[in-house]
């Protein structure tokens, strides 16, 4: 059963259609990898998927629910996008921890914010925010970080601050995670222990979409890979498949390069 149905999405800058037509849907459990050239649009994809750009048009769709329909514009609140985001776990390029707080707090600050509106906390509130310590403390030591809770980001390596930036990703349990280009700012040396960690999701059966430049890590772990140039789908298919033996031209051309 597909998790995520998109169909028709399109978004435009000004005259400039950044992403036209796309449509796809991926199941609960699997591993999409999306690669391209910078300026195809996989960015921009996530960034719609996650609601940081507003599609002007199409559908998402998450467990058979309509989430998003740009026809809809009441759909649009900024409340209901506040919660339609839970839908999706974001991990960015460039890590986005809030500098003023240790990795634990980075990690638990988004769920104890919520926690505040629910008609319990007043009552609860010592039992709910240690609940949720020792969830974010759980998720630090999965990321191999049991031993930096306490430590600022100006503290930690590349490396650990992109842990740390999954670990928060992971805490409010998302139905899909999306990492934008993961390791693409980190130095070669870091680039593998953060994707072992994504490697360890994958065969956990966690659902996720990877945009990246990491070609052999998309081949040997994502379940499928699809390639887009100029805002389109271009090819997507079995990741060996689509990475060893390309059926577009274009898609043989971009891989060429690797």
């Amino acid at each position: 059963m597909a998790i995520l149905e998109v169909n028709n999405l399109e978004k435009h800058f000004g005259s400039t259609r950044v992403l036209e037509d796309i449509s796809f849907d991926l199941e609960k459990g699997k591993a999409l990898a999306i690669i391209g050239s910078s300026g195809s649009g996989k960015t921009t994809l996530l960034r719609c998927l996650n609601f940081l750009e507003t599609p002007d048009q199409g559908t998402i769709s998450v467990g058979g629910n309509v989430i998003f329909d740009a026809a809809n514009r009441r759909s649009q609140t900024d409340a209901e996008i506040r919660r339609k985001r839970l839908h999706f776990g974001m991990v960015f390029q460039s890590f986005n921890l809030f500098p003023q707080y240790t990795a634990l707090k980075n990690v638990t600050l988004a769920k104890e914010l919520l926690a505040r509106e629910r008609p319990d906390f007043k009552a609860n509130k010592k039992a709910i925010l240690e609940e949720i310590q020792q969830e974010g403390l759980e998720l630090l030591t999965k990321m191999g970080l049991e031993q930096r809770a306490s430590h600022y980001p100006s503290q930690l390596s590349g490396g650990q601050q992109q842990r740390v930036a999954i670990a928060r990703a992971l805490a409010l349990k998302p139905d899909i995670l999306c990492f934008d280009e993961p390791t693409s700012a980190l130095d070669p040396e870091l680039t593998g222990e953060v994707l072992r960690v994504i490697r360890g999701l994958v065969e956990q059966k966690t659902t996720m979409i990877i945009v990246t430049h990491e070609m052999a890590f998309a081949r040997d772990v994502a379940d499928e890979v699809m390639f887009m140039d100029a805002g389109v789908i271009v090819e997507r298919g079995p990741a060996r498949s689509v990475i060893e033996n390309p059926q577009e031209e274009r898609t043989r051309q971009f891989l060429a390069g690797y």
